[in-house]
């Protein structure tokens, strides 16, 4: 493995990915029934689902963002009541 610990998370996700598609799928990306065509239809789906869920992520941190301003607001109010 490597001294570097995050290189060592990736690949052993990589791993226990493989393990999963080769039990949902039974096979492995070694096989030979798929057309170039299908290759990239795969690809270009995974990257579209990968775009919704950063999209997702994304609409979270503006709620939190959101609410932090709100937080910061409340305080800054509050500091300004006890001035008087």
């Amino acid at each position: 493995m490597s001294e570097d610990q995050i290189v060592n998370e990736v690949v052993k996700k990589y791993l226990q990915r493989s393990a999963v598609g080769i039990q949902k799928y039974g096979t492995t990306l070694d096989r030979n029934d798929l057309s170039i065509e299908d290759w990239l239809t795969h690809l270009q789906e995974e990257l579209m689902d990968a775009t919704l869920y950063l999209e997702r992520l994304r609409k979270e941190i503006r709620k939190i963002t959101e609410k932090e301003d709100e937080i910061l607001l409340d305080s800054e109010t509050l500091r300004n009541y006890h001035i008087r």
